[in-house]
């Protein structure tokens, strides 16, 4: 597919630039002030490291476009998310050199901190900022003290002095400090609860001294993640840019891999050919290689777990193909039905297995609105985009009626033969009122979500999803589901489904898993002979 790299406006001053999303919440300085003051301390500079070590450091426009984001006037936050080896930390760590040589900001006793997950990977970030010390002049050498025992430190004497130390998010709080800029590397590999109580001192702090924060990071592997919060949700003072590739496309597809790294064009990390050539070896390896890959290099939101996870994102594209595509409504369907309970999500599978074609769709009550539930359940706007899309639809109040639910299934089946319907059968009561409502007189089929039922529901859905029997069209409902749903494993290794996380929505996953096995059972079931009578 081919996409135009052009600029398009969008509302509230973001743009987009095939595929990278640039998002600013107040307006860019475009030249002048802090940031080009910052763009030209930063070529003085000297690379520390690599193959190109004891060269200026020349700034890609991309790290430019950054900076000048980054440090326009009345911006705290600068977000960056890119793919891994596109110079980001070194990007930073340059920055935080001239913040603590007080280069645009000559206040007193100036403090620059670098965190991390953990001191090692700090570490990484604090070996730029001292390699660039070591290239500079000696005479300005002499002014850093560099401290690498149990503390990691950089003391600078001259301009009214500065201190730039590196803090663990897995160590104690720094409640009482005051930067004049942080830092914060790889945030979405932070744990949850640390992490966070270190990011809210961090901010806490920086108002003391108009400080900066810079926070940057590959993309984290769900929406639910802080990091992603921040890039989706920014608030006042936040400036975002993302470089992040449509979702759907082949790991090995160039274009969008150098969506997602714009230094490999310009010199800057691993080379296009290796990108390809990494991305077709992860392909063939598939599993936990390629999520990686498309987690760290593609820069894409994307779990890496995958001992317990129901199937790989890779795995359920291999099913999408183009709504022309999508095989007839051929034979009987399969209506596989999970039935949400109090304000919650319910969801339907439609399912014709003698042509492999599913459809899925979901309905929520309209209290609360989709775009609160997006923002509780963190995924933003996702719902919202659902129901343009036409696979979210809304219906009652505080919950979903289930006679009339059903019956607008009916209806979205339209003249198609519906076999039987199969849900869960500890909300048998429920159902049967249900169906009495709906007047549906078709067979209810029963089954646990438990170790038993639900284990070999998920061999059957698995296999059929293998051999090529199930095709869907791209479906946002479905990505979502799937991305969220794993399994618990018994010691006699049995499966049964469940949610990655706590605000997951795996409703049409469950409903797609009943439909796909039930339709399997069907179509393996030995076929009956007419019955031979003698005349």
């Amino acid at each position: 597919m081919t996409r135009k790299m052009v600029p398009m406006p969008r509302k509230g001053g973001q743009q987009k630039t095939g595929g990278l999303s640039h998002s600013l919440s107040l307006t860019e300085k475009s030249g002048g002030g802090i940031a080009a003051t910052v763009i030209e301390f930063l070529q003085t500079l000297r690379i520390p490291e690599g193959p190109k070590a004891g060269e200026k450091l020349v700034l890609a426009e991309y790290q430019k476009r950054f900076i000048r984001g980054a440090m326009a006037e009345g911006v705290m936050v600068g977000l960056l998310s890119i793919g891994r080896g596109n110079a980001k930390t070194a990007t930073s760590a340059g920055i935080g050199l001239g913040a603590l040589m007080g280069v645009w900001d000559d206040q007193p006793k100036r403090e620059v901190i670098i965190a991390a997950r953990n001191r090692d990977q700090a570490k990484t970030a604090f070996q730029f900022v001292a390699g660039f010390v070591e290239g500079l002049p000696e005479a300005e050498q002499e002014l850093f003290v560099i401290r690498r025992g149990y503390k990691l430190e950089i003391e600078y004497s001259a301009n009214g002095g500065g201190l730039l130390r590196v803090i663990p998010a897995d160590g104690k709080s720094i409640l009482g400090g005051a930067p004049t800029l942080a830092i914060m590397d790889e945030r979405a590999a932070w744990t949850a609860d640390k992490g966070d109580a270190l990011e809210n001192a961090i901010l806490s702090g920086l108002g003391k001294r108009d400080g900066r924060a810079l926070i940057i990071s590959t993309s984290a592997p769900d929406d639910a993640n802080t990091f992603s919060r921040w890039m989706d949700d920014p608030p006042p003072g936040t400036y975002v840019q993302e470089h992040r590739p449509a979702f759907g496309l082949p790991a090995d597809d160039l274009e969008s891999l150098l969506v997602a790294n714009p230094g490999s064009a310009e010199g800057i990390g691993a080379s296009p050919d290796w990108l390809v050539a990494q991305a077709r070896r992860a392909i063939a390896r598939g599993g936990s290689a390629l999520a990686s890959f498309r987690n760290l290099n593609r820069n894409e939101r994307v779990s890496t777990e995958d001992r317990s996870v129901l199937i790989t994102v890779d795995e359920w594209l291999a099913s999408e193909v183009a709504p022309d595509d999508l095989p007839p409504r051929q034979g009987q369907c399969i209506l596989g039905v999970d039935l949400g309970g109090s304000r919650s999500m319910s969801a339907a599978a439609f399912y014709w297995p003698e042509s492999g074609r599913l459809e899925a769709v979901g309905t929520f009550p309209a209290i609360p609105s989709l775009g609160d539930r997006g923002a509780a359940d963190g995924v933003s706007g996702r719902y919202n985009e659902m129901h343009d899309r036409g696979e979210l639809s809304v219906m009652g109040e505080n919950t979903v009626p289930p006679g009339p639910w059903l019956a607008s299934l009916v209806r979205l089946a339209g003249d198609a033969e519906i076999a039987c319907i199969v849900g869960d059968r500890f909300r048998h009561a429920e159902f049967a009122e249900a169906m009495n409502k709906a007047g549906l007189r078709v067979p209810f089929i029963w089954r646990g979500f438990g170790w038993k039922d639900g284990s070999e529901d998920i061999e059957r859905f698995r296999r059929a999803l293998f051999d090529g029997e199930v095709k869907a069209a791209p479906s946002l409902l479905l990505r979502s589901a799937f991305s969220d749903a794993i399994t618990l494993i018994d010691p006699a290794n049995n499966h049964k489904l469940a949610k990655a996380r706590s605000l997951g929505r795996i409703d049409a996953a469950a409903a797609t898993v009943l439909a796909v096995a039930e339709g399997q059972r069907r179509m393996a079931a030995p076929k009956r002979k007419a019955k031979l009578e003698w005349v």
